[in-house]
């Protein structure tokens, strides 16, 4: 068995398209009404068609989940977050664990929860 891909519920496709490409750079892979399917294996759908699916309520910001990006340059990825067009809602500022890895952590724009973390391999090399 393979994981393929990780779906989350957007509530505007171009939106999350333009953030998710000009913050991470992923690219459109497939787009097919409301169903989106990015570079890295990301997928939106659109939030009415999924909560239409389900048949229940979707809660965003539910902090059961999260998105985890590696970046070796992560001062400079903070930058591109803080210039970008997208209003940042940090759950942590760029901060630094006890082991040495750095990661900051914020919303993407329906609420997913987003980390970025330099490299493990990076930290764990020395």
């Amino acid at each position: 068995m393979k994981l393929r891909n990780v779906l989350i519920a957007v509530n505007d496709i171009e939106k999350s398209i333009k953030f998710y490409r000009d913050i991470f750079g992923l690219q459109v892979i497939l787009d097919q009404d409301g169903n989106v399917i990015m570079s890295e294996g990301l997928v939106l759908q659109d939030a009415r068609i999924w909560k239409n699916f389900l048949k229940k309520e979707l809660l965003p910001r539910n902090h059961m989940t999260e998105l985890y990006f590696e970046e070796k340059d992560i001062e400079a990825f903070v930058k591109k977050l803080e210039k970008s067009d997208f209003v940042i809602e940090y759950v942590n500022e760029l901060m630094e664990h006890s082991w040495g890895q750095k990661v900051v952590r914020f919303y993407d724009p329906d609420g997913n929860l987003i980390e970025v973390g330099t490299p493990m391999a990076e930290w764990t090399d020395h």
